[in-house]
């Protein structure tokens, strides 16, 4: 039986890390303590991959490791060098190792099936590229689903030149999600019934709350417009607390990670979102977190009391703490159903008090694209269905090419119509969003009135201002407008209608500068990321464009970026949510 403790906040009894090395002929080894994450640095490294045994919830589960440790250790590098990494697959089947965030080769990416064939077992294969760029980045596995079985680290890179940014102490954290559970297990699961993890449905104390708020008849029309789309308002994560153990550096929030600071020290908190399917939000009570760097790359400064980091982003934040107290570095889950924790302390005996959870959002109107048709009282018909004239869409391709008037100037979006083309109509898309609202200066589903109701300026994409100038100033000289689709009902994640099994190349020539316009078709988040390349948000401000290597795409919502095609061969494209990823998934090739 699962204690009420265990489902509220992903905690379990028992320490975090077990096991001894690595073997090659697949068997486990077991008990070692709890240990600090490792760091190894220089420009040549020894990878082991490899099974161990773990224990992050009372009972012994395998993991798929690196080096022997979940997470990983952390490679610090330096902008400029030359680095060799030797990955050696202990496993009983194929791995590999995706460098997130890299900008390198193509042929040294990771991705089985586009960059390479893949670590077979019992081999080595030997990554090596140089370092061209500083900050905070990670690693992990693109082979199955090793990366929900502890296959991720960290990566620091120190600038070559003085780092912008002034601070005392530099701490990483990762952020991520365990299920002693079979990753293959969720997956089926979830394919059976796409709520199996949730257990926020509505009861009837929710309907009579409901038509005590509203009355019967808007009561009615709301929850027949839930059943006909066979939609829940509180479907925010696919996979819940329910399974889920929330970590913070490997350390269950029972045990919660320390870092130790002194009197009058700046701390650096590098955060990164290594988890398979949790899109965390982050504050620390009795602390401003000032962000100076996005996705690795140097922002300029900007104050804020919480942050949401998608699945694969990285926020690097400095804190000044007093030396009188210790704080509470909080991330909950985005359905509210859990938390990973950890204790920023100038004395280790010190704790600090752990805060509520936030009471989980509702969908409504504009998480479906709905926003611009007013209250609860309209019909679901506005959003799609199935009135449309298909012989209409019969010309379209799924990524047109520039035709008609340019693509409006960089830096401002696109002002075009969004349209929806034949491959998103039928069974395998239950949602298009007729009017997607902007995501830019939208913090999220479950943080908007944050402000108001607790007094937290919560980050949004519109706050983020790179910190040099814009590399490439070109206007794009075509736009490609991809919609994120699906039927959450099913089970079945796409791009445009098309799953990736089914879909063409997205192709770029090299050298040109290109609008990728992003609609979220669905109801849920979804983090996407571009390998080899940076995506730059268009914000307002074409002199400053953010660059990011993944962007959280709000739902119901737009969002657009300029890519600079200079980086020839095959490269990934896909949401990183890991069960999202077979169907939600695009090859880029740059010839």
């Amino acid at each position: 039986m699962m204690s009420r403790r265990r489902f509220v906040t992903g905690a379990a009894a028992g320490s975090a890390l077990l096991g001894l090395g690595i073997s090659a002929d697949s068997s486990f080894a077991v008990t070692l303590t709890r240990q600090p994450v490792t760091t190894l640095r220089g420009s040549s490294f020894d990878i082991d991959i490899g099974y161990k045994m773990v224990n992050f919830t009372g009972r012994e589960r395998p993991a798929t490791t690196i080096n022997g440790s979940v997470p990983g250790p952390i490679l610090r590098w330096r902008e400029g060098d030359r680095v060799t990494l030797r990955v050696t697959n202990h496993l009983a089947h194929d791995s590999s190792i995706h460098w997130h965030g890299m900008i390198l080769d193509a042929r040294m990416d990771g991705v089985p099936g586009i960059s390479f064939d893949g670590i077979k077992p019992g081999e080595t294969f030997t990554y090596q590229f140089d370092v061209r760029q500083n900050g905070t980045f990670w690693y992990h596995s693109h082979s199955g689903f090793q990366e929900q079985t502890g296959m991720y680290g960290a990566i620091v890179i120190d600038p070559a030149k003085p780092d912008p940014v002034s601070y005392d102490r530099d701490y990483v954290i990762v952020l991520s999600d365990w299920s002693d559970e079979k990753p293959e297990r969720i997956y089926a699961k979830l394919k059976k019934q796409s709520d199996y993890y949730n257990f926020r449905e509505r009861t009837a104390a929710d309907l009579w709350r409901d038509i005590s708020d509203k009355g019967v008849g808007q009561t009615r029309r709301d929850r027949a417009m839930w059943n006909q789309m066979r939609m829940s308002d509180r479907d925010l994560s696919d996979v819940s607390a329910y399974t889920y153990t929330f970590l913070m550096n490997g350390a269950t929030p029972e045990d919660g990670w320390l870092g130790l600071f002194e009197q009058g020290e700046k701390v650096r908190l590098r955060f990164i979102n290594a988890a398979a399917m949790t899109i965390y939000d982050v504050r620390i009570p009795g602390l401003k977190m000032k962000v100076v760097a996005a996705d690795g790359q140097n922002i300029e400064p900007v104050s804020i009391d919480e942050f949401r980091i998608g699945v694969a982003e990285t926020y690097d934040v400095i804190v000044e703490p007093s030396a009188d107290s210790a704080y509470t570095i909080f991330a909950q889950s985005i359905d509210r159903t859990g938390y990973a924790r950890g204790i920023l302390s100038p004395d280790a005996d010190w704790s600090a008090e752990v805060p509520q959870l936030d009471p989980p959002a509702l969908l409504g109107h504009r998480d479906m694209g709905m926003g611009g048709m007013g209250g609860m009282d309209h019909d679901v018909g506005g959003m799609d269905h199935s009135q449309h004239d298909m012989s209409k869409m019969s010309g379209m391709r799924e990524m047109p090419r520039k035709s008609g008037r340019a693509p409006d100037p960089a830096g401002y979006g696109s002002n075009r119509e969004i349209t929806h083309i034949a491959s998103e109509f039928g069974p395998h898309v239950d949602m298009r969003a007729s009017t997607p609202q902007d995501g830019l200066s939208d913090p999220g589903i479950g943080l908007r009135d944050h402000q108001r109701l607790y007094g937290r300026r919560v980050l949004t994409y519109a706050d983020i201002r790179n910190l040099g100038r814009t590399l490439d100033p070109r206007d794009p000289e075509r736009e490609i407008e991809l919609h994120l689709t699906g039927n959450m009902n099913r089970y079945m994640w796409s791009m445009n209608g098309i799953k990736f099994a089914d879909a063409d190349l997205l192709r770029l020539s090299y050298g040109e500068r290109v609008r990728i316009n992003l609609v979220n078709d669905t109801m849920m988040t979804h983090p996407i990321h571009l390998h080899g390349m940076w995506s730059e948000l268009e914000t307002g401000d074409p002199d400053y464009m953010p660059r990011k290597h993944t962007v959280i795409v709000q739902p119901g919502s737009k969002i657009s970026y300029l890519v600079t095609a200079d980086a020839m061969g095959g490269w990934a494209y896909h949401c990183h949510l890991l069960y999202h990823m077979p169907g939600m998934f695009r090859e880029v090739r740059v010839s």
